[in-house]
């Protein structure tokens, strides 16, 4: 009986007979030889059809194949060095299952806004499937690295009554006659749990309610969000970039295929797994970005335009420290011996795809956090609970936030974020 593998299990069987269920991406054909290009969701890769070596009705139902449509190829694996797979199969029998008509996405170039509003089918691309299977590798690599560093997996709300960087930027709703918003992040829960467990993180949605087009905001994200108790800021800063290391070498090392379909060169990505990270102070930033021309003054955020000077003012991901309180939220430690800064890092990715990590030490004073949550006018009933960690065995802790979809659209080296969520815009066809 013929063996039924997926496209990926290919190399384990060069010169045998096989039968494969797969789509149909694109096809040619001429008197004597039929080419189709097919998918699994496991690779991508041809099958031959040979006039001469199929009968009458295979040949022509191969050159009636319309793209997308579904069906089951059986034949023989060879291997094809032309390819950035590896490998092919000669096929002998065709058996359609679903057929497909006046598929919307051609093989011909479209733009970025119909092939959003066509997601659910852009998925299917070769593109989007390397995107996707690195995204996946990400995600593994994340348990794993936390995992072997001794964390635990939280999982924080995703309706909460407060917010640990202010309201305005918050999607609100209606629950049961009380305000609550859709998460904005889940640090502030993490905190807790790491005054229960030492060291959690948490990996899961999060949203923010603003309205941007540009290609570094989305309103639906995902943030791994870890926390450590007895920790200080130049500790955090070590888990960090070993963290962004290991990322990127679970990459390299699983993912060769998928970067080959985005043209990404592996040797790029080498320089981000050598640690340390060049750290500059906010200070420093701000001088150099003065000095490169730019109309900054000390004081004020760090745009796309200015984070891009900076990263390619390095060969590695480049940690700037230390901002100004008035555009950092209230939960951050003081910097010692500056009444105007805190004790925080954003980490911004080369290329010129801006901060992947924003982290801090957070205050553990609960006087002092009582007093920060007054001075940006946040209702202090909304926030015992999170007073309550700074009164009952409070400890040096630190933690940060890493954007999944940024991080993802760095190592991939992408145009757009919204290629890096699965459906970054499906509830635009929500229905009423």
């Amino acid at each position: 009986m013929t063996q039924e593998i997926r496209i990926a299990e290919a190399k384990n069987h060069v010169n045998e007979e096989v039968k494969i269920g797969a789509w149909l991406t694109d096809k040619r054909s001429s008197g004597k030889i039929a080419f189709l290009q097919l998918r699994d969701g496991s690779a991508f890769f041809q099958g031959v059809v040979l006039k001469n070596q199929v009968s009458e009705e295979v040949f022509q139902t191969a050159k009636e194949l319309r793209q997308e449509t579904s069906m089951y190829i059986t034949g023989e694996i060879h291997e094809d060095s032309r390819s950035h797979f590896g490998y092919e199969i000669e096929v002998h029998n065709i058996e359609v299952v679903g057929t497909s008509e006046d598929y919307p996405i051609t093989p011909k170039e479209h733009g970025i806004e119909f092939l959003l509003d066509h997601r659910h089918l852009w998925l299917r691309s070769k593109r989007q499937f390397a995107i996707q299977q690195i995204r996946n590798e990400m995600a593994r690599a994340t348990y794993e690295f936390f995992n072997k560093e001794g964390f635990i997996k939280m999982d924080p709300p995703i309706l909460t009554g407060s917010a640990p960087e202010g309201t305005t930027e918050l999607f609100e709703t209606d629950y049961f006659d009380q305000k609550a918003y859709l998460s904005q992040s889940g640090q502030l829960y993490a905190e807790a749990g790491a005054m229960a467990y030492g060291k959690v993180f948490t990996f899961g949605p999060v949203f923010r309610a603003e309205k941007s087009k540009t290609r570094r905001h989305l309103t639906e994200f995902w943030m791994i969000e870890p926390e450590m108790a007895f920790t200080h800021q130049e500790e955090s800063l070590k888990v960090q970039e070993n963290y962004i290391a290991f990322l990127v070498q679970s990459v390299l090392d699983n993912c060769a295929y998928d970067l080959k379909i985005l043209d990404r060169d592996p040797e790029i990505l080498k320089r981000y797994t050598k640690t340390p990270f060049p750290r500059i102070r906010y200070d420093k930033a701000i001088e150099m970005l003065q000095g490169a021309g730019y109309d900054v003054k000390w004081g004020d955020d760090l745009g796309s335009p200015e984070e891009t000077y900076l990263s390619e003012q390095f060969e590695q991901p480049v940690f700037v420290l230390n901002y100004p309180k008035a555009i950092k939220p209230f939960y951050m430690l003081p910097e010692e011996g500056r009444d105007d800064t805190y004790v925080c890092a954003d980490l911004l990715a080369p290329e010129g795809y801006g901060e992947i990590i924003g982290g801090s030490e957070r205050e553990v004073d609960y006087d002092k956090l009582k007093a920060a949550i007054e001075a940006k006018g946040l209702d202090l009933d909304e926030y015992e609970w999170y007073l309550d960690l700074r009164k009952y065995g409070s400890v040096p802790h630190a933690g940060f936030g890493l954007g999944f979809e940024r991080a993802i659209t760095w190592i991939c080296h992408l145009d757009h974020l919204r290629e890096a969520i699965p459906f970054p815009r499906m509830i635009t066809r929500l229905k009423p």
